[in-house]
This record gives C-alpha cells, sequence and structure tokens, in this order.
C-alpha cells in the first residue's frame, strides 16, 4: 500500500494477511483478516477466527459503494444480498435485486439478519462507525464481518487503494491492481495540472440536516480533493479524517465568503429559491449571491458509487469548475451542475 494508512496487505504463499488499523484510535488494530486459498489448510499459528476463504463465492454487501466496486471487477455474481437497495441505481445490480438474484436484507442501520444467516454468505461487508463496539446478532453468527473503513483514509488516492484488498477478496487481484494503478496515474495527472494555479477559490460543500452541518475535515479525501483541486476548505485547520458537524452558525462564521458551494442531494429537485426557503441563513451566502452554487443528484450521477474508487472523474470536474482556464488531457465528467433560480 502507499497511500492508504489504514490498511496494510502482506501475500504469503496460499494466502494474504490483511490488518485495519482503527482510525479513530491509530494505537490500535481494528480487525486482522486471513484471505486463505480455498482447499488450504489453515497454517500453523494463525486463528481460524481471522480466516475469511477467498474468492468469496456468497457475500452481503451493505453499501452501494462497494456494489459498484465488486460490479466492476466482475464478481457480481458473488453478491448474493444488499441493505439500503433503494440506494443502489448500477443497472446490473437493480436488475437482480428486482429478480431476486440479490436478496434484500434491509435497513443497513437495522438489517434483516435472518436474511442474511439464510444466505450464509461467506463475509459480510459494512463501513464501521465510531465507537460502533458491536454488530448485534451477526457478532454471533459466525460469518466474518469485513470493517469496510475506506471512507476514514486522508486522501483520495488512499481510499481507492482499498480496491486491492477488496479485490483480493473476490479472486480480482491482477484487475484491481490494474484498476488502482490508473486511477493513480489520471488522478496525479490532474493533481499536477491544478497545482500551477495561483488563486485558490474558498470551497463549501453540503447543506443542513436536521441540526448539523456536516463538512469535510482538513485530513477527509473529500478535504484533500479540493485542496488538489485547486481549492481551499475552510475547514482544513481540523486535521482529523471524515466529516465534521458543526453546528449551522458556526459554517456561517467560517465559510461566508465561500466562493462556490457544492451540494449533494437525492431524487429531491434543488433550486436557489428552494434552498433558501429551506433556511434563510443560506442567503449569506457569498456563493448564494453570486449565483456559485452547484448541485449533485447523487440518484443520477452515482457520484457516490464513482468517486470512492475513480477520484479521479471528480477532480477533473472540480478543477475544470474552479479554474476553467486550465486545459484538461481529457473531457472530465460532470457530476455538479449550476442550480438555477
Amino acid at each position: 500500500m502507499r497511500y492508504a494508512e489504514n490498511l496494510t496487505v502482506e501475500e504469503y504463499d496460499g494466502y494474504a494477511v490483511a490488518r485495519i488499523r482503527n482510525p479513530w484510535d491509530t494505537t490500535k488494530l481494528l480487525r486482522t483478516y486471513v484471505l486463505l486459498d480455498k482447499g488450504i489448510d489453515i497454517p500453523q499459528g494463525i486463528n481460524p477466527q481471522d480466516v475469511i476463504r477467498v474468492p468469496l463465492e456468497k457475500s452481503v454487501v451493505y453499501s452501494a459503494v462497494h456494489n459498484g466496486l465488486i460490479n466492476e471487477l466482475g464478481a457480481t455474481d458473488a453478491v448474493s444480498g444488499v441493505c439500503d437497495a433503494e440506494y443502489i441505481f448500477d443497472d446490473t445490480l437493480r436488475n437482480r435485486i428486482e429478480k431476486g438474484i440479490i436478496k434484500d436484507c434491509g435497513d443497513s442501520m437495522s438489517p434483516n439478519v435472518e436474511e442474511i444467516i439464510r444466505i450464509s454468505p461467506g463475509a459480510i461487508l459494512l463501513s464501521p462507525f465510531e465507537n460502533m463496539h458491536s454488530h448485534g446478532k451477526l457478532d454471533h453468527a459466525g460469518i466474518p464481518i469485513v470493517e469496510c473503513a475506506d471512507y476514514m483514509e486522508t486522501s483520495p488516492l488512499g481510499r481507492a487503494e482499498w480496491m486491492k484488498f477488496y479485490g483480493r477478496l473476490y479472486g480480482k487481484k491482477e484487475i484491481a491492481d490494474s484498476l488502482f494503478q490508473e486511477t493513480e496515474r489520471q488522478y496525479l495527472t490532474l493533481k499536477e495540472i491544478a497545482s500551477k494555479t495561483m488563486g485558490r477559490p474558498k470551497i463549501l460543500m453540503d447543506r443542513i440536516y436536521g441540526q448539523t452541518w456536516n463538512v469535510p475535515a482538513g485530513n477527509s479525501t473529500m478535504g484533500q480533493m479540493i485542496e488538489d483541486a485547486g481549492g481551499k476548505n475552510p475547514f482544513d485547520y481540523a486535521k482529523t479524517s471524515g466529516s465534521l458537524q458543526l453546528s449551522p452558525e458556526k459554517v456561517l462564521y467560517e465559510a461566508m465568503d465561500a466562493d462556490y458551494w457544492l451540494i449533494r442531494f437525492a431524487y429531491t429537485p434543488l433550486t436557489l429559491a428552494t434552498l433558501q426557503s429551506d433556511r434563510a441563513m443560506y442567503g449569506k451566502f457569498k456563493a448564494f449571491k453570486n449565483g456559485n452554487v452547484y448541485g449533485s443528484d447523487s440518484s443520477k450521477t452515482r457520484i457516490f458509487e464513482d468517486v470512492a474508487f475513480h477520484p479521479q472523474w471528480l477532480l477533473g470536474n472540480l478543477i475544470t469548475l474552479f479554474h476553467p482556464e486550465l486545459t484538461l488531457p481529457t473531457k472530465s465528467k460532470s457530476y455538479f451542475e449550476k442550480i438555477k433560480l
């Protein structure tokens, strides 16, 4: 691993050992996995509870992000169940869910454990959270649980590099390694182009949910991507990964002068008028006043499925938005479009 900080993979004859560091307490390991080829006896000194037999032939995958990657790696047949099916927009996966080939295991926060046990998967892939000490009944089901902590990496390439681990789980090592090499090459090329810019516009992300505004921390993948695209993250002083949960007043104080405002949403159309009717304070932001508010409807753009493991696609889009004077080697994908009145 060259970029991932929370994952190491060591390869041996017939098996690999993957260690996931606890992103919230980096002095500790979150989990250790021994990816052991089918038909090979467990090596001496290996804890049987750490063993996952690979390649996986059946698995339950909680998030659309990981389902999208597995589909791209050509291992869709090994996805037997999913959670949060309503957020999966890939046509191949949706078709298999509708036909019952892939079982709907309910909400990821409260999954249908009985359905998962009926599937009898070789592993469950889910995203851990801070202070998550238990997976409930699943902890006693005898099914290996893969803690997909990639979203807590501190750089876009660090997160994308986890595809090497997922590729090994599904017997797609060469495909995953090759895919990452191309992702790395394209990302670094775009980053170098953006590094030559003089001005750095300030970028605000997303909006209020409930009483909280989640913004990218300084060492988050999105925070780093903003910097790599030639932008300025107003919250880069917080040297943590993931998101900061701030009060709306704090965000207004820190980012009122943001030049661009990017909002990810789903399904419900978004206009400047609906934004301001939702929260009057939105109209106080410089980006709102200047009409520099851009939206990405995740139900159409697949921004979440794409960007986790293809960060170069969003990086190109951001560079084009922040620095239209720059010429990129290829036309970038368009995830964000200007929100109209």
